[in-house]
């Protein structure tokens, strides 16, 4: 009980400063793909360039994120669910390889999956750059044809007790359609609307995965905190019931001497 205490002390600590920074990004994350929806829904024919290049899908590449560490109740075994889920049954049939983030996840989908690298490391300097790096890998398998669509699976952060799964598509771009096309132009474009495009979306792109990457470090400690409350809370209820049982064995041996005691005495009176 004061071990499973502890541990809900700490991840709450960690929670606060994970919830502040994925709250604090997610504003600057919709904005920016507000941007290159306004910009590029007035551009004419392919957009996006390579980055929404529609192929038949072929060889997919799912990116599990989980987390180093367990004791989290069903955090990790839910990205797990779900990235097999994506392999046996919604892409069945095609090539479905794996990168993974995070040592939970990366331990039991390579002993039936092809597992093509891990980013176990990351969690321990969660920074953009860092995060940038492995987006670049995940553009460059895409671009150079080694993968037709490229899916992330991780934790959505809602509160502390509420993690939602995402299958959320990270290439190709789907088509951008934005009710605020006639807005756009009111800029001035410099160079042109197609470099900016093509300039914003690895941004968006490396900004999309560093979101995922801070929703699962956020939903971690939420529902590492969830599962050490309800343990602290059972290991309490068993100590009360222990205590309790402990009680009436001793009252009753208890109430045994003084029986034989007072037996014995009648006896001697006898």
């Amino acid at each position: 009980m004061q071990i499973t205490s502890a541990m809900k002390m700490v991840s709450a600590a960690k929670l606060k400063k994970a919830q502040d920074a994925i709250t604090a990004m997610r504003p600057y994350a919709e904005k920016l793909t507000e941007l290159l929806q306004n910009l590029s829904a007035t551009l004419d024919g392919d957009a996006g360039g390579e980055f929404t290049t529609q192929r038949e899908v072929k060889r997919v590449l799912v990116v599990a994120i989980t987390s180093n560490r367990g004791l989290a109740g069903a955090f990790n075994s839910n990205v797990i669910k779900e990235a097999k889920n994506l392999a046996e049954q919604v892409y069945a049939g095609k090539q479905v390889d794996f990168i993974t983030i995070g040592k939970k996840g990366n331990d039991v989908i390579r002993k039936a999956n092809t597992v093509i690298s891990n980013n176990n490391a990351i969690f321990d300097n969660l920074t953009f750059d860092n995060v940038a790096a492995i987006a670049d890998e995940l553009i460059e398998l895409f671009v150079t044809n080694k993968f037709d669509k490229i899916v992330l699976v991780y934790n959505q952060f809602k509160n502390a007790a509420t993690q939602i799964v995402q299958a959320e598509q990270f290439l190709p771009l789907a088509p951008i359609v934005s009710e605020n096309a006639n807005n756009a132009g009111d800029y001035i474009f410099e160079p042109s609307k197609e470099e900016i495009v093509l300039t914003l979306i690895p941004k968006m792109l490396k900004t999309q995965l560093y979101k995922a990457i801070r929703d699962s470090y956020a939903s971690e400690h939420g529902a590492r905190m969830t599962a050490m409350h309800k343990a602290t809370d059972n290991a309490t209820e068993l100590r009360n019931q222990l205590k309790l049982t402990y009680n009436k064995a001793r009252q009753a041996a208890i109430t045994n001497e003084i029986l034989e005691i007072v037996g014995g005495a009648e006896a001697l009176k006898g």
